[in-house]
């Protein structure tokens, strides 16, 4: 009686053993999952620390350079420009074309000024200053500035991976084609003159 008692309590452990790394092992795959999800919101919320960053970065130079922003030289009716007549870091520009320096090195990467701008910065980043009496509206496709008002809209856009999201198919969010577990992220800052 007793060396059959042995023999299947033995067995009996050998399942206990089983059962416990197989619900160790289920564990293990929630913890992964939570430190995929985690290192995602960081990546994400540093994204957004960078966004605040460069919006902040394009008011100052806004202030910094009083006479442009009262002459209206930072209002962008249609697109941003791409190119600047000077380079205001090494030599002595009007506030006309300090304006456009700005507007151009923060917002294209620019190959000297590639590091400071919002391509350069943030993934699928643009932007637009505008005067904007109605600075929240518009969306990720349409920056929707009506040139009315007094106040200055710094408006920002990046390419954001979504939570929970699968690695297949793709989705058209305005003109622009993402992948399904991406989505346009936005930021308005309102600056006055």
């Amino acid at each position: 009686m007793s060396v059959t008692r042995c023999a299947a309590a033995r067995g009996f452990t050998l399942l206990e053993v089983m059962i416990a790394v197989v619900v160790f092992s289920i564990g293990l795959l929630g913890i992964a999952g939570l430190q995929v999800a985690g290192m995602r919101f960081t990546h994400d919320a540093h994204l957004r620390s960078i966004a605040t960053a460069q919006a902040e970065n394009m008011a100052d130079r806004m202030r910094t350079n009083a006479a442009g922003m009262a002459a209206g030289n930072y209002d962008v009716s249609g697109a941003m420009p791409t190119s600047y007549p000077k380079d205001c870091d090494a030599r002595q520009c009007t506030p006309a074309e300090l304006a456009t320096f700005d507007l151009v090195s923060w917002n294209t990467a620019v190959a000297n000024k590639a590091v400071e701008s919002n391509a350069g910065l943030l993934p699928g980043g643009d932007g637009v200053v505008c005067l904007d009496s109605t600075p929240d509206d518009g969306d990720t496709g349409n920056w929707q500035c009506d040139d009315k008002g007094s106040v200055y809209a710094v408006k920002l856009r990046w390419v954001e991976r979504t939570s929970g999201a699968n690695d297949t198919g793709q989705k058209t969010t305005g003109t622009t084609t993402l992948s399904a577990d991406t989505e346009r992220q936005r930021l308005v800052l309102r600056v006055l003159p």
